[in-house]
């Protein structure tokens, strides 16, 4: 049930009947865009009942507060009392009283929005706000990230200056700020730490550290000969460049170099990503007793990490400790994840056929089918097929996902079928893969279009299951898909791509959109980098999303077990896609009735470059 909200001191305002057109709506939206609040405001009043007629209000409500004036932002709240809107205007409304000062006021404010409500930022201006109240705000390991939102850097400042943070925690964040290019986040931090001179001071042994971290990026030998000779650092000065060379050649793949450096390095300083590539370091170099010290040297919040659970099982296992690591598998496994899987393999079992699929009763079908978020989402996808204007389908993900927050399991697959019947194929998939222990497989991996893929990948001898994995992943089978960077269809093709295999296969006249082509032009491209790569579809899958030069680069000059090639994949976006393609067509398979459906067999050994 959704939480109703109200804010004292403003009237309960009426709604109207009637529904604003299509027409006012964009109206409203470019009203918003430039600034009009007269028509924002105009609009906002003739507002009905329609699921998606309080847009105007709420962004009359926002534009306001960029003006200093809270009171459309405090009366669209109590006008609509509940829904995705009244808790955005609910966040906006307390983020603007933090970057306001207005402390108290924000104090007074908070409890009206739940606690599963707020956004990271409206949690830091609240902590900042009940700091500034003389009550103690015990900080965590967010120094360490690096730069956050402003709410959560003032915060981190606030911290600083009241010395809840130490000299130690204080300069590590200004060197990991200032290697980061966050310049004026630094500078403000100095300040409120009285440490300018110390970090800005032209010569200074911050800026010559600073220097060498910016000469490694260049010349990463010549940085580390340099700090080896250098005699005016201090130990943790010395420490925090060695850090991020370490970070920086095991970015590179130069994994000795690494290791050498992380280990005269101060971990005290380091961030999530220096942990998890010097752990990375050492699993490229199959240094299966340092892959342990490090995962067990970990802070907990990664080390529960089912990755590291896993690979520390692995490290544990080739030390022949088998007993120590049966729990962290055991444990692991019951993960419906890439690292799951594996896990589950290394117990000796395999992943059977999917769970059948799930009864949802008829009562849930129509409490969720009626459910306000659910129908204000299915309001917005509406409005964007009908009109052609994608910026409504990516607000209506925005309702679905917020509407679909702590709901039951048979919910969560009622929301999925429901979806799926309107051929919401990607938020059927959003739904379905979050319940927690009733799963429908048929919800989390659809096939739809499978005459046309089948017969693609039959006609070019490549795996169904995986191309299924790859489309799930690249597009969820929304054929309207496009990428920021200009990818396009269910197979998320450049025109570039497009194009070329166009022409090899004696294709004039294509559309990209087109489920037909797409496919046809996905699967003989799919094909063409298997070919050129060994006949491995981890080398394969890597190349269809980074390039396959980089693919081969990222190769070995010795065999290397596949699932340690794919953990050492430099670039974060390709190595979550080649995990989770990979998963996808071991759970297609099942689900095909196909053999050889380990992930372990799918991941093979990468031959050398």
């Amino acid at each position: 049930m959704q939480k109703r909200y109200s804010l004292l001191g403003f009237a309960l305002l009426p709604l109207l009947s009637h529904a604003l057109s299509d027409s006012q709506l964009f109206e409203a939206r470019d009203a918003f865009r430039n600034g009009d609040t007269a028509t924002l405001s105009t609009l906002a009043s003739q507002a009905g009942k329609d699921p998606l007629d309080a847009y105007p209000g709420y962004w009359l409500g926002l534009k306001a507060l960029e003006n200093g004036d809270s009171n459309p932002a405090r009366q669209f709240v109590n006008r609509y009392r509940s829904g995705y809107l009244v808790e955005r205007t609910l966040n906006e409304l307390l983020e603007d009283m933090g970057r306001r000062s207005q402390w108290e006021e924000l104090l007074k404010t908070a409890p009206v929005l739940a606690d599963n409500a707020r956004d990271a930022e409206t949690v830091c201006f609240i902590n900042l706000a009940t700091l500034q109240n003389q009550q103690s705000i015990k900080p965590d390991r967010s120094y360490l990230a690096g730069n956050l939102a402003d709410g959560c850097n003032r915060l981190i400042d606030a911290q600083a200056a009241r010395g809840l943070l130490d000299n130690a925690q204080t300069q590590a964040r200004l060197r990991l700020l200032i290697a980061g290019n966050f310049t004026t986040t630094a500078r403000r931090l100095a300040a409120a730490a009285k440490l300018e001179d110390s970090f800005f001071r032209p010569g200074s042994p911050e800026q010559q550290a600073q220097a060498l971290v910016n000469r490694g990026k260049s010349d990463l030998s010549g940085a580390l000969a340099q700090l080896a000779d250098s005699k005016q650092l201090s130990t943790a000065q010395r420490g925090f460049v060695y850090g991020q060379l370490g970070l920086l050649a095991a970015r590179r793949l130069d994994m000795p170099t690494a290791l050498g450096a992380f280990a005269q390095a101060d971990s005290a300083q380091f961030n999530n990503d220096q942990w998890e590539w010097w752990l990375r370091a050492a699993l490229r170099q199959e240094d299966w007793a340092r892959v342990e010290q490090i995962a067990r040297a970990m802070p907990d919040e990664l080390a529960n990490k089912p990755a590291w659970q896993y690979w520390r099982a692995r490290a544990m296992r080739a030390q022949g400790r088998n007993h120590e690591a049966t729990p962290l598998l055991v444990r692991t496994s019951f993960e419906h994840s890439y690292y799951g899987l594996l896990a589950k393999e290394a117990l000796g079992a395999t992943l059977e056929a999917p769970p059948t699929r799930v009864q949802v009763d008829d009562a849930t079908s129509r409490s969720v089918a009626s459910d306000p978020g659910v129908v204000q989402a299915l309001a917005l996808f509406e409005l964007a097929e009908r009109s052609n204007r994608i910026e409504w389908r990516e607000e209506g993900r925005r309702v679905w996902r917020w509407a679909l927050r702590e709901r039951s399991d048979l919910q969560l697959l009622a929301a999925a079928d429901l979806a799926r019947q309107r051929g919401l194929y990607d938020m059927a998939i959003h739904a379905a893969e979050r319940t927690r222990d009733s799963h429908d497989f048929s919800l989390r991996y659809l096939t739809p279009y499978r005459d046309i893929t089948r017969t693609y990948a039959q006609q070019l001898d490549i795996d169904e299951a995986w191309v299924y994995g790859l489309i799930r992943q690249e597009s969820r089978f929304l054929n309207v898909a496009r990428s920021s960077v200009g990818a396009s269809g269910l197979m998320q093709l450049m025109p570039a791509t497009a194009k070329w295999v166009a022409g090899k296969i004696g294709m004039p006249s294509y559309q990209v959109n087109d489920i037909n082509d797409n496919i046809r032009l996905g699967t003989w491209y799919l094909r063409h980098v298997l070919d050129t790569l060994h006949s491995q579809p981890v080398l394969a899958t890597a190349a269809y999303n980074a390039g396959p030069g980089r693919a081969r680069g990222w190769q070995a000059n010795r065999p290397l077990e596949g699932a340690i090639y794919t953990e050492t994949i430099p670039f974060n976006e390709t190595r979550d896609y080649v995990q989770k393609v990979l998963a996808n067509a071991v759970y297609y398979a099942g689900a095909f009735r196909q053999g050889n459906t380990t992930l372990t067999a799918r991941l093979g050994t990468i031959p050398p470059r």
